[in-house]
């Protein structure tokens, strides 16, 4: 509800005040920055792809400050990153009033198209602010940047580094996520039924019905694999409890969809051999993990958002149509179903990877 929200507030007030705020100039001091904010707004898959930048913005920079705007829904996503100072929330007006009396040397704006971020980057007022030039948001920044549509989404996040002389990392930077401590010891409770068996966690959520593969299609992996005598666990938040008990029906799977938190799911997925999944923030937590993933996209571009390496194999829409949604909104005019790979397929895929732990 929050995000729908701020999606609304952000188009009815983001271009106006984008237009009217003067224009930001590069400083001509030079300076080593000493704290940053870094905003990210949106869900958690883009908050685990931008952790790795964060590591490398810490060594670069030792003893920095680095605190993170967040939204309510992504903000957990950070506890898997180390040494941050705090995480704000972007969808909470004291926390908003709280940052507006907080100093920075740098800002910097992760968020790819919406407007409102590059508005509070710009009235933070840090003596200079780097961020995606989209839209007209470039305006707003010191150092404006263009977002490359062709580039793995972990690597976009580092093109913002650029302009602090930080370098993408030059091969895969995975495992590049932390479990806080207490999330291990929760994930051994949840899978205590299996008792030590081997398993394959299937994600069968979705954010919108355009990402949604069907539950009949994931039971029909889930009995694939049970009789290969590799156990199944569903995961996800509540509204994926219906979808799990589905898939989980006669014993098939473990279904812990509602159950733990965030971090004992990501604890769950460290556990893994192989997570199915379709474009999620599940997704990256299980590829920062280090947890081989088969991953299903439709409206969203493999290319840019799934997980690299030949531990990971991505199916991606057979439609003309896909993917649509590369300028971050999905403009289905058909309402067909996207993901359309086969279940054999895919359960082919999963079997080939659980042979690599």
């Amino acid at each position: 509800m929050k995000a729908t929200l701020l999606k609304r507030l952000d188009a009815a007030v983001g271009p106006l005040f984008t237009r009217l705020l003067p224009k930001r100039r590069l400083p001509d001091t030079h300076f080593s920055p000493r704290s940053f904010l870094v905003i990210r707004p949106g869900g958690i898959g883009d908050a685990v792809l931008l952790v790795p930048a964060l590591s490398a913005l810490q060594k670069a920079f030792p003893g920095c400050r680095i605190d993170v705007l967040a939204e309510s829904r992504n903000a957990a996503a950070f506890l898997m990153c180390p040494g941050l100072n705090r995480v704000y929330r972007y969808d909470s007006l004291s926390d908003i009033t709280a940052l507006f009396s907080t100093s920075f040397d740098v800002v910097i704006d992760t968020e790819q198209w919406y407007r409102l971020s590059a508005v509070i980057a710009r009235l933070v007022g840090a003596l200079r602010s780097i961020g995606f030039s989209t839209n007209d948001r470039g305006r707003l920044f010191t150092d404006p940047v263009p977002y490359p549509l062709q580039d793995y989404e972990l690597i976009s996040f580092f093109k913002l580094l650029a302009p602090l002389e930080v370098q993408p990392p030059k091969e895969s930077a995975a495992p590049f996520l932390q479990l806080p401590a207490g999330a291990k010891e929760g994930a051994r409770r949840l899978l205590a039924p299996l008792a030590g068996k081997a398993f394959v966690a299937i994600f069968p959520g979705a954010s919108v019905p355009e990402k949604q593969w069907g539950r009949e299609n994931f039971r029909q992996v889930a009995e694939s694999l049970t009789a290969a005598e590799i156990a199944v666990v569903v995961v996800g938040a509540d509204d994926a409890r219906a979808s799990g008990d589905f898939i989980a029906r006669g014993g098939l799977a473990l279904n812990l969809a509602g159950k733990g938190g965030l971090m004992e799911s990501a604890a769950v997925l460290a556990e893994a051999r192989v997570l199915l999944s379709g474009d999620s923030g599940l997704l990256h937590i299980a590829a920062g993990l280090g947890t081989a993933t088969v991953s299903l996209f439709g409206p969203s571009d493999a290319a840019k958002w799934a997980p690299k390496g030949e531990r990971h194999t991505a199916f991606s829409s057979s439609l003309s149509c896909a993917p649509c949604s590369r300028y971050g909104t999905i403009r289905c005019s058909t309402g067909a179903r996207c993901l359309d790979a086969a279940p054999t397929e895919v359960t082919a895929a999963v079997l080939r990877l659980c042979k690599w732990r």
